[in-house]
């Protein structure tokens, strides 16, 4: 643990969690305080179920220890938001037992050149339909089959009763439009939901696809569901 000397002089840092058995980072954070040493802590004497405290458990099951390094300190919040969503993007939110990808990294994450420029060059989304904009950015990959991207967007989220009101659900990825499906009925998994569907009409697919929604994407905002005029 750090003493409050330390506590006091490092601010805001940006720490990861390493495996000493295969030597791999498996969790990034940003933290203040003792927030690295949080983890392992919890883990042992929480009985939560987790990916996360399963690795950490089995870590120190073995006789090992968990490793904590700092990436970076003497941060402000801000800066700390920043190189954390960095640092998660180029290790792959997939090789990782992070929850979400870090702030910002819709808008301002790791992309192709391609994806770059058909951000800034795309049409702004617009439209008077009533959509849900599901971000699916854990979800994808660049490989993605029609099938697989149907499947990623249509469950399961946690929606309100506003969902009745969308007429389509619009599959998006760091910060454009990808896919726009007609919703035909929404059915519960437990206390989320999920939506069968078709592909919308050739129309409605050429008009919202690959659309820039950077200006109404709420920066650092980590919900993945946006209600469009519903």
């Amino acid at each position: 643990m750090f003493s409050q000397s330390v506590i006091e002089q490092i601010g805001y840092y940006v720490y990861f969690l390493r495996d000493p058995i295969k030597n791999e980072v498996f969790y990034v954070g940003k933290g203040i305080g003792n927030r690295v040493f949080e983890h392992v802590s919890c883990a042992l004497v929480e009985p939560t179920e987790s990916e996360k405290f399963e690795r950490i458990r089995a870590i120190e099951k073995s006789g090992n220890s968990v490793q904590h390094f700092m990436l970076r300190h003497g941060l402000t919040e801000s800066m700390a938001f920043e190189v954390e969503a960095a640092v998660i993007d180029f290790v792959g939110i997939s090789n990782l037992v992070n929850l979400q990808s870090g702030h910002y990294s819709t808008d301002f994450g790791i992309k192709t050149t391609d994806e770059v420029i058909a951000m800034y060059s795309a049409p702004l989304f617009a439209t008077d339909e009533p959509v849900l904009l599901i971000n699916i950015n854990k979800r994808f990959n660049r490989e993605v089959t029609v099938d697989e991207l149907y499947e990623a967007t249509r469950k399961s989220w946690v929606v309100g009763n506003r969902r009745n009101k969308a007429k389509f659900a619009v599959a998006t990825y760091r910060g454009l439009t990808r896919e726009v499906y007609q919703i035909n009925e929404w059915y519960q998994i437990d206390e989320r939901w999920g939506f069968n569907g078709q592909l919308a009409d050739e129309a409605i697919r050429t008009n919202l696809r690959y659309k820039s929604i950077s200006e109404i994407s709420e920066r650092g905002a980590a919900n993945p569901i946006r209600y469009f005029n519903c």
